[in-house]
């Protein structure tokens, strides 16, 4: 760690006494709800993690110090800020520090500075992958490229649904990162469960979950590894009404002209928009269901 990167109180207490920590994103509270929703989907999430044992270290970056461990105070001028904050994956951190801005981490950002404080669990909603139409605006998510070379477990439900799954999951496999089904035997696809993708990997406890991590990494096997948790079943949305709702926003986001990063969180919210935010609250709890399931497997993995 070098004068760029701070620690809160809370997780350098953590770190000093050996307890098990769980990342958590920043994006997710900028750019992925309004306020004061996200605030509080972003304290809870962190209730979630101490309830069952274990330190929440949410990380963003804030007047150009990578903040691993964000305070209330912190948590809320995010949220407030909303999408007046840069999204910050890996390539953004150097202008970030220079410029003293402020910059919410995507799955990639928050990797890449969980690992440098040796933090390995990290629980989101879901990941980046490769865009719908990606063969004509080669658009793909940088998550990927972090997922082959940061060795840190996420935990999610799968990858976004408005991308294109059978590309997302071929690039995975492509680069050799493991797929790990949480009591599941398919790639969930966010909103619901269930797919068509089987995973090449199940396992139904936290336990073996953990010795996966230990055994991959200390094999000198780098790079991370998916840990996809379905959403619970009470808050599963219909698969076919869903892609009514992304096929008309992506249609809406091209119309507009809606280009790179700025892409998901628009049709997140246009999503939102056409399901009443429905799916945005089935966003939120299966984010809560994340946070509980990495929290068990960071207390497996540590005792290990």
């Amino acid at each position: 760690m070098n004068s760029f990167f701070v620690l809160s109180a809370e997780v350098k207490a953590a770190l000093e006494q050996n307890k098990p920590i769980v990342a958590l994103e920043s994006t997710i509270i900028t750019h992925g709800m309004p306020y004061p929703q996200n605030l509080e989907t972003a304290l809870q999430c962190e209730e979630i993690i101490r309830q069952n044992g274990c330190t929440p270290a949410t990380i963003a970056v804030i007047q150009g110090k990578c903040k691993i461990g964000l305070n209330k105070d912190e948590l809320t001028y995010l949220a407030k800020k909303g999408q007046q904050v840069l999204k910050a994956s890996r390539r953004d951190i150097p202008y970030l520090i220079v410029e003293q801005l402020d910059g919410a981490t995507t799955v990639s950002g928050t990797m890449f500075l969980a690992n440098q404080a040796n933090i390995k669990v990290f629980a989101t909603g879901g990941i980046g992958g490769v865009h719908r139409n990606a063969e004509e605006t080669f658009d793909i998510s940088t998550d990927l490229d972090e997922l082959a070379q940061t060795s840190v477990a996420v935990v999610c439900s799968g990858a976004k649904s408005i991308l294109d799954i059978g590309k997302t999951l071929e690039w995975l496999e492509t680069k050799a990162v493991p797929i790990i089904g949480y009591q599941t035997s398919t790639f969930p696809l966010f909103y619901s469960a269930q797919s068509e993708y089987p995973v090449p990997y199940r396992f139904d406890s936290s336990q073996k979950i953990a010795e996966f991590l230990k055994t991959k990494w200390e094999s000198n096997l780098n790079g991370g590894i998916i840990i996809a948790n379905p959403i619970p079943q009470k808050w599963e949305l219909d698969s076919e009404w869903m892609e009514e709702k992304i096929q008309s926003s992506i249609q809406t986001a091209q119309n507009k002209k809606i280009r790179g990063k700025d892409v998901t969180p628009f049709l997140l919210q246009e999503i939102g928009h056409l399901t009443g935010n429905v799916s945005l609250q089935s966003n939120i709890q299966l984010v809560y269901n994340n946070c509980l399931i990495a929290s068990f497997i960071a207390k497996d993995y540590h005792a290990l």
